[in-house]
């Protein structure tokens, strides 16, 4: 009771001393008391369960993170975590500023194709449910991480964090997750009666992720010398490119399976309604379950496969984790409403898909550095459409309210051949991927037009941590003979030469000229070509520095370069850049890019 005295004193100056009054006044103020109270614990332990959930969600970020520094080489591992943070920031003021808005903005009194309401998080009550979503949509943006490693600039990868965060992906979620999404099975009016089953968000984050990584290496293309060779012919077969560090992604797997709790889990959102300890109980064994059968199908179709191939019994590792992660996207949709044996299945299935995707991928040259793509699209679309076949109408029921329609082979089992629920899920496959294709296609391809997608093509082949985030030159450790070893030091001269080259022009003339080189095929195996420095701009750039030391001309007509005097630059130096300026003979980066 509000006020200074007790609840006796308060109920018998409003009552008086009748003892009838005075007991019923005081049961009310205990009853009323007793229910504020309980309501408090409850939203307490729901607010506790998301944000924890969400903790876990968000920690996903560290696996994928450890992932695709170890599936990349030791020269582009410094970048490839850049980026995997931008996704985080990217994701966080894009989805704070417009996403969620356009995710769960609005009424449900009608269904809407977007959300109109809760900008910049206006007049959102559940703030830790902003949290928990926030943390799927920096999920959804990481997974094209990986595909585009060692070969994306870090402005484009900026813009599609924000971009796909903040629009393309809240569509998605509206549409399936909101109360006035058309797919939404909490739809008043759901669609076919039953609406699109996806719990956890097999297609909803999985298939958006992959899908858009799918688009973006096909735009992007392949990473230099994956397929072709420096003048573009094809290999005849294609050139490995393995990571750096396989303890690191295991250590990343291993991450990703305890974030998975997290994210299947804590899609109950509110713990303490109904039975929902239950669900959750039964979601974290199907995760568990449907990872497990993942990894071991996946490393045993590949064992046996290389047995009949080469006649030796041979594990691989990483398809045993992709196998893995394969199955966890496989049971995210429907974890909640399947038997446990039914999320054996699913997860084998799942990890066979990523296998056959994989390579697929490869006869057809697109390049995935950490195969999302069989992943995170081919065993997400699975996963969605495993509802459709394996729902129980019993789980269905408790989750959903909703039994009249279940998964197709429980549809048999009584007599009737129901399939709106996997109607349903084939619709909003087709809508995913359709709505992730219109909008991003274009993005990716105005992005590479604009010469904003690829990164410098002679970074590339020294690796992006020299050039973005300022990293050490690392030199493999091949033989000292090895061609390869003579071939990648040229590159490294010519970089390091190059870097001369345009501090000096920096200092000359206040500026670099730059243009760009595109090839005349934006989804084939085009680059962003390097600054070209002509001799042009060289000397234009040295004319008009006679205030900063301009260049000095001898009798014999040689041209001395401003600055080939600095004393941080060795002899053998000063004169690469004298001569490099005089001698009019063509760079080793000139000549590269007449062969390409």
């Amino acid at each position: 009771m509000s006020g200074g005295g007790s609840t006796y004193q308060t109920c018998l100056a409003s009552v008086g001393s009748d003892s009838n009054d005075l007991l019923e006044c005081i049961a009310g103020a205990l009853d009323t008391s007793i229910n504020t109270a309980a309501e408090n614990v409850t939203n307490s332990v729901n607010t506790f369960f998301l944000i924890f959930a969400a903790t876990l969600v968000f920690f996903m970020q560290t696996g994928f993170a450890m992932i695709c520094a170890g599936c990349v080489r030791i020269n582009n591992v410094q970048n490839t975590l850049l980026k995997n943070l931008l996704d985080a920031c990217g994701a966080s003021i894009g989805f704070y500023t417009v996403g969620y808005a356009f995710a769960f903005g609005g009424t449900s009194s009608q269904t809407t194709f977007i959300g109109n309401t809760n900008f910049f998080l206006m007049d959102v009550e559940n703030k830790a449910f902003w949290l928990f979503q926030f943390a799927f949509a920096a999920t959804s943006a990481t997974i094209v991480a990986g595909t585009l490693a060692e070969r994306c600039q870090m402005t484009a990868y900026l813009c599609y964090s924000v971009a796909l965060s903040a629009f393309v992906y809240p569509v998605v979620v509206h549409s399936v997750w909101s109360n006035s999404g058309f797919l939404s099975a909490s739809n008043a009016n759901p669609l076919l009666g039953i609406g699109m089953i996806d719990f956890a968000g097999s297609c909803v984050v999985h298939v958006t992720g992959g899908m858009t990584a799918l688009i973006a290496t096909n735009i992007l293309g392949p990473r230099t010398g994956r397929f072709h060779d420096i003048r573009g012919n094809l290999l005849e077969k294609p050139k490995p490119m393995p990571g750096h560090s396989v303890a690191l992604q295991m250590l990343g797997t291993f991450i990703l399976w305890v974030g998975w709790y997290g994210f299947n889990t804590g899609s109950v959102v509110y713990l303490m309604q109904n039975d929902n300890y239950e669900v959750v109980s039964h979601v974290a064994i199907n995760t568990t379950l449907a990872a497990a059968s993942g990894a071991v199908m996946a490393l045993l179709i590949d064992t046996i496969v290389q047995e009949h191939n080469t006649g030796e019994v041979t594990f691989n590792l990483s398809y045993a984790m992709n196998g893995c992660l394969a199955g966890l996207v496989s049971i995210t949709a429907g974890c909640a409403v399947v038997q446990s044996w039914a999320a054996l299945i699913i997860g084998a299935i799942g990890a066979a898909l990523f296998l056959g995707t994989s390579k697929l991928l490869v006869k057809r040259c697109v390049d995935d550095a950490v195969d999302a793509v069989p992943v995170h699209l081919s065993s997400g679309i699975w996963g969605s459409l495993s509802v459709g076949f394996l729902a129980d109408p019993t789980w269905v029921s408790k989750v959903y309210g909703n039994s009249n329609h279940a998964g197709w082979f429980y549809s048999w089992s009584r007599g009737s051949a129901d399939a709106r629920l996997l109607a349903c899920q084939v619709i909003g496959i087709l809508f995913v991927v359709g709505w992730v294709t219109v909008t991003m296609t274009p993005f990716f391809w105005l992005l590479h037009y604009f010469g904003f997608l690829r990164a410098d093509s002679l970074e590339e082949v020294v690796g992006l941590d020299v050039g973005y985030t300022g990293g050490a030159l690392h030199k493999r450790l091949h033989g000292k003979d090895s061609d390869e070893d003579k071939d990648y030091s040229a590159y490294l001269d010519e970089y390091v030469h190059r870097r001369k080259e345009r501090a000096f022009l920096k200092n000359a003339s206040g500026h670099i000229p730059a243009s760009s080189v595109h090839s005349p095929s934006l989804h084939g195996h085009s680059y962003h070509g390097r600054r070209v420095i002509t001799p042009a701009m060289k000397e234009a750039a040295m004319g008009s520095s006679s205030d900063r030391g301009s260049a000095l001309s001898n009798s014999s007509g040689h041209v001395k370069a401003p600055g080939s005097d600095r004393e941080d630059w060795t002899d053998n130096e000063k004169a690469v850049m004298d001569s490099s300026r005089n001698s009019g003979v063509p760079s080793l980066s000139s000549v590269k890019e007449e062969n390409v």
